[in-house]
C-alpha cells in the first residue's frame, strides 16, 4: 500500500497540474474566441467546466492527503501539499463566489468592467501550478 501511495504522491500532482494548465490557461481564454460563442454561452460553459475541474481538484487533493498520511514523506511534500490545498480553498471559498456574483449580474444584462477577481484567480492558478511542480519534485521516488 505504501508503494502505491508513494507513486500517487508523484503522479497525482502532475495530473492535477495538467488539468489546471489545460483548463485555466488554454480552454478558458480560448472559448470566448470561438465563432458564435456569446458572453452568456461562454459563461455557461465556463461554469460547467470549472465546476468539473474544481470537483476533480478536490478529489485529487483528498487522495494526496491520504497518500501523504500513509507514506509520511517528510516536511517538504506535506508543506507543498498544504500550500496547494490552501490555494484551492482560497479559490473556492473566496474568489469563485465573487466571480459567480459578477457572472450572475452579467447574465442579467449588466455591462460591467473587467473583474479584478479574475486576475486574483489567474494569479492563484499560477501559484498553484508552481506549487504542484514543487510537490511532485519533493515527492519523487
Amino acid at each position: 500500500m505504501a508503494s502505491v501511495a508513494q507513486h500517487l504522491l508523484w503522479f497525482l500532482p502532475m495530473l492535477w497540474l495538467g488539468m489546471v494548465l489545460a483548463i485555466s490557461f488554454l480552454e478558458a481564454p480560448l472559448k470566448f474566441r470561438a465563432p458564435g460563442i456569446t458572453v452568456p454561452l461562454g459563461i455557461g460553459i465556463g461554469r460547467l467546466v470549472f465546476r468539473a475541474l474544481n470537483s476533480a481538484e478536490i478529489g485529487i487533493a483528498a487522495l494526496l492527503i491520504v497518500a501523504t498520511l500513509i507514506v509520511a514523506p517528510g516536511p517538504a511534500p506535506a508543506t507543498w501539499l498544504g500550500v496547494a490545498v490552501a490555494i484551492l480553498a482560497g479559490q473556492l471559498l473566496v474568489i469563485r463566489p465573487l466571480l459567480t456574483r459578477r457572472s450572475n449580474r452579467v447574465l442579467a444584462g449588466a455591462d460591467l468592467p473587467r473583474s479584478h477577481a479574475h486576475f486574483w484567480y489567474i494569479g492563484l492558478e499560477t501559484a498553484k501550478a508552481a506549487t504542484l511542480i514543487g510537490l511532485a519534485i519533493a515527492a519523487a521516488p
